[in-house]
């Protein structure tokens, strides 16, 4: 007999779906860590150069840039600005490639991270050039400088810079080589100047075209909180203009025009310096001041020792070498000098204004 077939279990009815339940939230966007540069390392084969300022005129020259091919943003009108009104005005004087003096001093001075990231708020910062040569890093400098204006800026701040002789310099090696120029005593090249004033192999193989472009576009002069702000203690800005605008312009007009000799007439004359030391020092302080606006100049450019007339080695190891440990006020108190000579065993300058 067969076995009879076992019963199919009763099916069961499928559960409804659940009625969909609200969705959730999207977590918070994380912005991403900015990334910290790299620690600098000195380049085989630097060699600093003599402490032998001022140097040759026939050796001091200024170039033009080529074309810019990165567009660069620029801090707003006003970014610096707060209910509360403007923060704090600091300079720093000449780096020179010195990148981890400048990491410490701005550190020291709360205006940056550990890592060298904007922690000033609304402080206002203005660099009086010189960024590169005779020290290791030049380009990292540089860099620093630009991810500093950029980090200010966004939290209502600015770090800013003016043109040095020696941005001028780099300018006219890389664009003109070793064209010749009329240096108005035999003839001579931007490369072969630049290399003689402590150009370094490791900064021109590093830099790029934005970095051209940012330091092409530098102003040579600005009037902040009745402070005139130079990089070279000269009268020559006179030569090109009679307001900080008309200053400004001719120059970013001279460097576009791509004219060798002219760029190197402009290097050669913002290279001039100690027109504010001696008994006409403050006559000359005068007349910029009477052109331009403001009651003092701070400036670059000059290292301190050298306008003490205490001038020791380069190195630091010579005798009579100077440390400095703050700003030069001089030229009846019209004049303060910014460069802490940090080449010549002296000190990479950042200082509050007004001095106290």
């Amino acid at each position: 007999m067969a076995d009879s077939p076992t019963p199919a279990p009763p099916s069961v009815p499928p559960s409804p779906p659940a009625p969909p339940g609200p969705a959730a939230p999207p977590g918070p966007a994380v912005p991403p860590s900015p990334a910290v540069p790299p620690s600098p390392t000195v380049p085989p084969g630097y060699t600093p150069t003599q402490p032998n300022l001022p140097l040759d005129p026939a050796l001091l020259a200024a170039t033009q840039p080529e074309q810019p091919t990165v567009q660069l943003t620029t801090v707003p009108a006003g970014a610096h600005a707060t209910e509360a009104g403007p923060g704090p005005l600091f300079v720093v004087g000449d780096v020179h490639g010195y990148l981890d003096e400048l990491r410490e001093a701005l550190y020291g001075n709360g205006l940056t991270d550990h890592d060298g990231h904007w922690t000033g708020g609304n402080a206002r910062l203005w660099f009086l050039g010189d960024f590169t040569d005779r020290g290791p890093d030049g380009v990292g400098v540089i860099d620093l400088v630009m991810q500093l204006s950029a980090e200010a800026a966004s939290v209502g701040g600015y770090a800013k810079a003016l043109m040095g002789n020696h941005e001028l310099l780099l300018l006219g090696a890389k664009r003109f080589g070793d064209q010749p120029v009329n240096s108005g005593a035999g003839t001579a090249s931007f490369l072969a100047a630049w290399r003689l004033n402590g150009g370094q192999p490791s900064d021109m193989e590093r830099l790029q075209d934005h970095h051209v472009s940012w330091m092409a576009r530098l102003d040579a002069a600005h009037l902040e909180d009745d402070h005139l702000l130079l990089h070279s203690d000269t009268t020559a800005y006179l030569e090109y203009g009679d307001s900080i605008e008309a200053v400004n312009d001719t120059v970013h007009e001279v460097l576009q025009r791509s004219d060798a000799d002219e760029c190197w007439d402009l290097f050669r004359k913002f290279t001039k310096r100690f027109a504010f030391r001696g008994d006409a020092g403050p006559t000359a302080v005068r007349e910029l001041l009477d052109a331009y606006g403001g009651s003092r100049i701070v400036h670059g450019h000059s290292p301190i020792p050298y306008l003490l007339g205490e001038v020791g080695s380069e190195n630091g190891d010579g005798e009579g070498s100077t440390r400095v440990d703050g700003p030069h006020v001089y030229a009846e108190d019209l004049a303060v000098a910014m460069d802490g000579g940090v080449t010549m065993d002296g000190s990479l300058l950042v200082a509050r204004l007004p001095l106290r």
